[in-house]
């Protein structure tokens, strides 16, 4: 009865129930993140050639964000169908989702990694390497790309892990693997020189384990809902729905790689390699603090979810709202560190002299207004846990496609800002994406879930 209730987001605290998830959900997101984190940490820091290294890595990023893309449409667009349906009890249904997930994770996996090792060199000089940092670019990708499916089936599966309420069973899927990582990086980086070939070797292996593991747990007897054999098929009308929701998901790490490899192009351009180097610190410290948030909107889906499917619109509204609170309150707190402590964070990644005094002005840039971001997360997440697949990918196209990519090619060129414009098309774009977004959810999702409340309390009279 006590796994029963603990698994039924529609009983006890709304808050309590994102927070029971959001804790071990953002711990192992932040370990996860540490795979490619820990690499940059030791590239960073390498004896010879640490700055082109680091630079090399950045450079990989488009396109390991398109394999997140992949895992984000399936996983993602999953999840959420996967918890309204468990909010119904319709384990039939469920069950299916997540074999078609499964599915379509390992068949676009394959697909990704072929093309990938075929069009790597003409994708990372369009990327914006050059002839000095293409080199330790190739020697990353290559590798990681063998391993490519081992990173999908532990990133998208470890979804339905959380979706069922076994959050803490979710952190260690990432936990062995990210521990695994820490301890092979130096081994291979430096006991055995193998330098940036070893950084992705030892991910690879680490993220091989993970994936293991998942699939242990969801094929075993703890497990509410098994993946088994029957359901490894794809079910078109479910793949249909899965496609829709997981879209936003999709979009948001495809734009995500469109934006970085405009980036790229126009810091190359404006810049040379020392500020593409920049800009994979930046992203890397966005990364490490954007953490939390998605934690908290993430824990928030399933519970959001859930309580939607059983027909509990007040246990939705008080999880939009406290979600959204804590998204605002942390962003905030955040910005202000970086504000006044930009130094130490960027020596967490490289200590080369002229990248520290370019990049404490790029960063202050970069993060004007962080807490901005927090409303598009929040929105976004409200969207895509009701299953308003529409909304979710429009916000998506908005901020990326239709604000940042236009705002990185046109700000350089305005008055004498150069590289600085690049910069500055983040902030902008929060301000205005993340504002559209939150609002709208609030005009349009909130009227209709309070419609409901009134209608339930008329009917209970």
């Amino acid at each position: 009865m006590k796994q029963q209730t603990e698994h039924d987001f529609s009983q006890g605290s709304v808050r309590g129930n994102i927070l029971r998830l959001a804790g071990p959900m953002t711990l192992a997101q932040l370990i996860n993140l540490l795979y490619n984190i820990i690499d940059r940490m030791y590239i960073g820091h390498l004896p010879k050639d640490s700055t082109l290294a680091l630079t090399g890595l950045g450079l990989t990023f488009p396109i390991l964000m398109l394999v997140t893309a992949f895992t984000n449409l399936f996983g993602m667009g999953g999840a959420p169908l996967f918890s309204i349906a468990r909010g119904k009890q319709d384990n039939k249904r469920a069950a299916r989702i997540m074999g078609t997930t499964f599915t379509m994770l390992f068949l676009s996996g394959i697909l990704l990694t072929i093309l990938g090792l075929l069009f790597k060199k003409p994708l990372l000089y369009l990327f914006g390497a050059s002839d000095s940092t293409f080199p330790f670019a190739d020697t990353y990708l290559s590798i990681y790309l063998l391993g490519n499916v081992f990173v999908m089936f532990s990133l998208g599966m470890n979804n339905f892990i959380n979706a069922q309420g076994f959050a803490k069973k979710g952190m260690l899927t990432v936990l062995i693997g990210a521990v695994l990582n820490i301890i092979l990086d130096p081994v291979f980086i430096f006991i055995l020189d193998m330098g940036v070939a070893g950084a992705a070797l030892a991910t690879i292996l680490s993220q091989m384990i993970s994936a293991l593991w998942v699939l242990r747990f969801l094929t075993g007897k703890e497990t509410l809902i098994r993946l088994t054999r029957d359901n490894l098929h794809i079910h078109l009308p479910l793949l249909g729905e899965i496609i829709s929701l997981g879209a936003s998901g999709f979009i948001m790490s495809f734009t995500n790689s469109a934006v970085q490899i405009v980036c790229n192009a126009s810091l190359q351009n404006f810049g040379g390699d020392i500020y593409v180097g920049v800009m994979t610190v930046i992203n890397s410290i966005r990364e490490v603090v954007s953490m939390p948030v998605q934690g908290i909107t993430n824990a928030a889906q399933p519970v959001m979810g859930f309580n939607y499917g059983a027909k509990k619109p007040r246990r939705v509204r008080e999880g939009i709202r406290f979600m959204s609170l804590v998204c605002i309150l942390y962003t905030t707190a955040i910005w202000i560190i970086l504000l006044i402590f930009p130094k130490p964070f960027i020596h967490l990644f490289n200590s080369n002299s002229q990248l520290l005094q370019l990049g404490v002005p790029s960063m202050t840039i970069y993060f004007f207004g962080f807490f901005m971001m927090s409303f598009q997360f929040s929105g976004q997440s409200t969207f895509v846990a009701l299953g308003r697949s529409k909304s979710a990918i429009f916000f998506s196209l908005f901020r990326k496609v239709i604000i940042v990519i236009p705002l990185t090619l046109l700000l350089p060129h305005v008055g004498s800002l150069g590289v600085y414009g690049v910069f500055l098309a983040e902030p902008i774009s929060n301000f205005i994406g993340g504002g559209a977004c939150f609002l709208t959810m609030m005009r349009t999702v909130w009227p209709e879930l309070k419609k409901q409340e009134r209608e339930q309390n008329n009917f209970s009279l």
